[in-house]
């Protein structure tokens, strides 16, 4: 095989692996609705599960836990809240802006059975939110 050829094709799926991450970092924060009061973007997620709780960490590097809900309805967790640009940076010449702003929302269907509580806590700029399975069967 031609070296110049080899190197064209190495090329070509490197340009085209770059797209396709692009591509999905774009839809881990795409907008959902526009208007006012509804969410805007959705963060991205990681949902485990030990013998006693569903644990789900949710990135929200920014955003004070005292600006977020969590709660179950109808199996459904549903994690929302806000991210608003900090003081400082509102009269800030922006030269690039990536994280989304605005009202987010998450709904998340939950593995089968019974949870306790909804506890939310904040661990290494994401919201985790601990949810502790109740003793005595399926929903």
């Amino acid at each position: 095989m031609n070296s110049g050829r080899s190197r064209n094709w190495m090329w070509a799926d490197a340009v085209e692996l770059i797209d396709r991450v692009q591509r999905l970092h774009q839809q881990s924060f795409s907008p959902l609705h526009s208007g006012r009061g509804t969410p805007g973007w959705e963060p991205p997620v990681d949902m485990l599960e030990t013998d006693d709780e569903v644990l789900v960490l949710v990135a929200l590097p920014g955003v004070d836990l005292d600006h977020t809900e969590a709660a179950i309805e109808d199996g459904i967790l549903i994690v929302s809240g806000q991210r608003t640009l900090p003081v400082e940076l509102r009269t800030a010449r922006i030269h690039r802006l990536e994280l989304p702003q605005g009202r987010f929302e998450r709904r998340l269907p939950l593995p089968p059975g019974r949870y306790e509580a909804v506890r939310r806590s904040s661990a290494h700029g994401c919201l985790l939110v601990t949810l502790h399975k109740a003793q005595g069967g399926p929903r």
